[in-house]
């Protein structure tokens, strides 16, 4: 899925997107069980934002998809910094508890 971008509304102002996606999952590489978390997206846009629909697709990509959490978060960070090239970016992932230990992963972009 080909993430899809529209022009920034107020170029001329910094201001922040919030998106967070709730229902993320992927699959731990090691034992091919399901990880289930939460992604949120922040960021202050420069010309272009994200277009809601393809991001949504954009996270299905990952259900069935090997990946540890740093990998993930990172991932999605350098795609979508590459698709909307924000003035400054900011991935978090909170992920359900395994084994007794819940994670948060955060990747920045400046």
């Amino acid at each position: 899925m080909k993430l899809e971008v529209f022009d920034n509304p107020a170029p001329e102002r910094d201001y922040e997107i919030i998106h967070e996606n709730t229902e993320f999952t992927s699959v731990c590489p090691k034992t091919g069980l399901p990880d289930f978390g939460t992604v949120i997206v922040r960021y202050i846009p420069d010309k272009l934002c994200i277009e809601l629909k393809s991001l949504k697709y954009y996270f299905f990509e990952y259900r069935n998809k090997g990946i540890f959490y740093e990998a993930v978060t990172n991932k999605i960070l350098d795609d979508l910094v590459e698709c909307c090239k924000p003035r400054e970016m900011e991935i978090i992932t909170i992920w359900k508890v395994r084994g007794g230990i819940n994670s948060t992963i955060k990747a920045v972009y400046k």
